[in-house]
């Protein structure tokens, strides 16, 4: 084959992105700090570090209700507190959120002998003491409580085939039903819509407009402003989902950032849509690295679950299953792609739940004694991870900064790089929020087809990643 150098250029701008994002990734440096065990019979689905920087992690234990750690150190967590389940009809813990000084429990187990769905108010002011202070079950429903979510004086409950229930809780003893809303089966369009894959599980709530994920319903908008009657304002399930194979995929949970919506999309990897027009909601970019929907559920290494993103990194982590944690570059929404993964699928364990604060990652493993799970798992627990704190790779990099020169700057047209030894190099060019526009290979590029403005300037070189601010004129 004729090497072109086109072909060349391609290949290099190819290289260079995979590079700058495994770099990019590769010094975060995660590293486990601790494991804490649980059994298959007390199962752990997710948790929460304390957000009122209090050194306690909050853990949704399923049958065992909920569990509290003091992780003063995180290299070795201490059990100080439990609430069990008879405290709120022996429901099972599925989920939580805090909200100050408390806690909102989502309720019911939606596995195997599913339970009804529900929500409890624990308050954590000391978490050494934590107290229910009232419980709530959802009339009529029979297959557990998937999420929960607080905005104000009002808690958002996905209650899986109950779809999302409203409660008030401008009283902490005494939860008050306000509204119940079941979006349809029939969206996206397919023949004979299974109500079992019809799940509102996934959420996240600004200014009282629900980003629901409604498993093989899609993503569903709901403006909840009237609390008392909830009205969809907007949908989206990523059409190659259901054309031709009507058989669209589970999306699972959702990330809202600004215009953007990051998707979980059970074994078709991570949408990023543009939400900046709920009535029309358009697909920005999709890491799909196993060939959705073509693929096979009980094949595929990765499924991805729950996720927490990392915007200074401009970083999202994800569950995914047999493959426990991915991350992944979305510094540019068009072209997300992963850079770093943690454990692997030859651990025969798997992932259910994730959460971040501040450089530190928890992860939750599940077992999966029950059938029609894709992936074997005979341990359960939370794995403690940290990494690196994007701040001090921000200082590292600005440091780096006194190490390269570029002239002109301003410049309007081309800019050459002055490096020592004359090094070779590969660059990419950032806009002020980050994202890629432009790549290139040597010592010097072309500013003719950039707006005027700001820009960082990035290089790799054998020595390391240095970086310098310039100005198109």
């Amino acid at each position: 084959m004729k090497i072109t150098p086109i072909f060349t250029l391609v290949l290099c701008i190819i290289l260079f992105f995979q590079g700058a994002m495994t770099q990019n990734c590769a010094n975060q440096n995660i590293q486990l700090q601790a494991d804490i065990p649980s059994a298959c019979n007390t199962m752990v689905m997710t948790m929460q570090r304390d957000l009122l920087n209090r050194p306690y992690l909050y853990v949704a234990n399923k049958e065992a209700g909920l569990t509290i750690y003091d992780i003063t150190s995180l290299s070795s967590p201490v059990w100080v507190a439990n609430v069990p389940t008879t405290q709120f009809d022996s429901l099972h813990v599925m989920s939580l959120s805090q909200a100050g000084n408390y806690l909102y429990l989502a309720l019911g187990n939606h596995f195997t002998d599913p339970q009804q769905a529900g929500m409890a108010i624990v308050d954590v002011t000391n978490p050494l003491s934590p107290a229910v202070t009232d419980y709530y079950v959802v009339p009529g429903s029979g297959s557990g409580g998937g999420i929960v979510k607080v905005e104000g004086n009002y808690a958002y409950l996905g209650a899986m085939k109950s779809g999302l229930v409203i409660l008030d809780i401008s009283s902490k003893t005494s939860i008050q039903s306000v509204s119940q809303f079941i979006p349809s089966i029939n969206f996206p369009p397919i023949n004979n819509p299974n109500p079992n894959f019809y799940n509102a599980r996934g959420m996240q709530v600004k200014n009282s407009i629900v980003y629901l994920c409604y498993d093989g319903g899609g993503l569903r908008i709901v403006n909840c402003t009237n609390k008392t009657a909830p009205k969809e304002t907007g949908r989206w399930c990523n059409p190659v989902m259901y054309t031709p194979l009507d058989h669209p995929k589970a999306y699972n949970n959702i990330v809202v950032a600004d215009t953007l919506a990051y998707l979980a999309v059970d074994y078709a990897g991570m949408e990023i849509v543009s939400i900046a027009d709920t009535d029309s909601i358009t697909l920005k970019g999709w890491w799909n690295p196993y060939n959705a929907p073509n693929n096979n559920w009980f094949t595929s290494p990765v499924h991805a679950n729950e996720m927490h993103y990392e915007p200074l990194c401009q970083k999202m982590f994800l569950s995914v299953g047999k493959s426990d944690m991915i991350e992944l570059d979305v510094s540019d929404p068009a072209l997300p792609d992963s850079c770093n993964v943690y454990g692997g699928v030859s651990n025969s364990i798997g992932t259910w739940g994730i959460s971040g604060y501040q450089n530190e990652i928890y992860l939750s493993y599940i077992c999966v004694p029950f059938p029609n799970i894709p992936f074997p798992s005979n341990w359960t627990g939370v794995k403690i991870l940290t990494y690196t704190p994007c701040q001090s790779l921000s200082a590292e990099l600005d440091q780096k900064q006194k190490t390269i020169k570029i002239f002109p700057n301003p410049a309007s047209n081309r800019v050459k790089i002055d490096l020592p030894e004359n090094e070779p190099c590969l660059g990419t060019v950032l806009d002020t929020r980050g994202r890629k526009v432009a790549g290139f290979e040597g010592n010097e590029f072309s500013v003719a087809g950039l707006s005027p403005g700001l820009y960082i300037l990035k290089l790799e070189t054998p020595k390391g990643i240095l970086v310098q601010r310039f100005i198109r004129e």
